[in-house]
């Protein structure tokens, strides 16, 4: 067994499985930023503290996948009756962008759904997730601040087998209409990552991460109509610490967590250190 500490992961996305009494935990392993790992992993805990050995449930080169880097922020969704992997991937002259993976098990083995992302051929794009609305499924997405200088979060429309995009994508935001989010240190752009939408008192609001006082961050935004298409709201960080890519998920005894990692390795002196932390949200 593994403790929580000894986990080098950045975006910890966490799958409850009631039935097994097992949380499953995906996420950028430390080896995976480094390029040196063409995997992805998941890790099984019954306490949040005290994990599996990982194992493997995607292996790019053992099927030929066309990815050479950037294994990135791999999240599971359940959707209808299957489990869907949204991930990052990037080769040399292919722009960065989300592609989607399928399993009929939580554990893998997963396989592409489709020869290529999802996401634009010819945007810079990463962290896809998932939100279904009336019937709809869209993947949320972020449109690179290194190719559009400030990052946009994005929602596109999919068909009902999550293959092909219906519509063109929509910008919902972008990171500097938030009065909380500060340009990327010692650099002139603006960051956007890791948006989770999730409903709260009957509104529909959204997590994702940038940079604020020079540190990573958890922002918040609401949708001022109730729809995924907006227009959004920027709210401040519920929280006060250098971490983030956050998601949301509930115990088995009812309770609501966030998961992220803490703190960022935006530094020379913090890199390695990330480790995942759940807290009641």
């Amino acid at each position: 067994m593994l403790k929580r500490s000894e986990i080098h992961i950045r975006d910890p996305f966490i799958l409850p499985d009631s039935q097994r009494g097992i949380y499953y935990m995906y996420g950028t392993n430390g080896e995976m930023r480094e390029g040196n790992l063409k995997k992805f992993l998941v890790y099984k805990t019954e306490n949040l503290e005290d994990f599996s050995e990982p194992t493997v449930i995607f292996d790019a080169e053992a099927i030929g996948f066309w990815a050479e880097r950037d294994f990135w922020a791999p999240e599971a969704h359940k959707y209808r009756g299957k489990y869907y992997l949204f991930a990052t991937f990037k080769k040399s002259k292919v722009c960065r962008g989300t592609q989607i993976l399928v399993s009929d098990s939580p554990e893998g083995p997963f396989f592409p759904l489709t020869e290529r992302p999802v996401t634009p051929s010819d945007w810079q794009c990463l962290d896809g997730t998932l939100w279904v609305e009336n019937g709809v499924p869209y993947i949320v997405f972020c449109h690179e601040w290194g190719q559009v200088g400030d990052g946009e979060i994005c929602a596109m429309p999919l068909t009902e087998d999550l293959k092909a995009p219906t519509n063109e994508p929509t910008i919902l935001f972008r990171a500097s209409d938030s009065p909380y989010v500060n340009e990327f240190p010692d650099a002139d752009c603006y960051v956007t990552d890791g948006p989770f939408l999730y409903e709260e008192d009957g509104r529909l609001k959204m997590l994702w991460s940038s940079f604020y006082n020079r540190r990573y961050t958890v922002l918040e935004a609401e949708s001022e109509s109730g729809s995924i298409l907006g227009p959004w709201k920027q709210l401040p960080s519920r929280l006060d610490f250098d971490g983030g890519h956050a998601m949301l998920f509930y115990r088995f005894d009812g309770t609501r967590m966030i998961s992220l990692h803490a703190p960022n390795a935006s530094s020379v002196d913090k890199d390695g250190q990330e480790r995942a932390l759940f807290l009641e949200y």
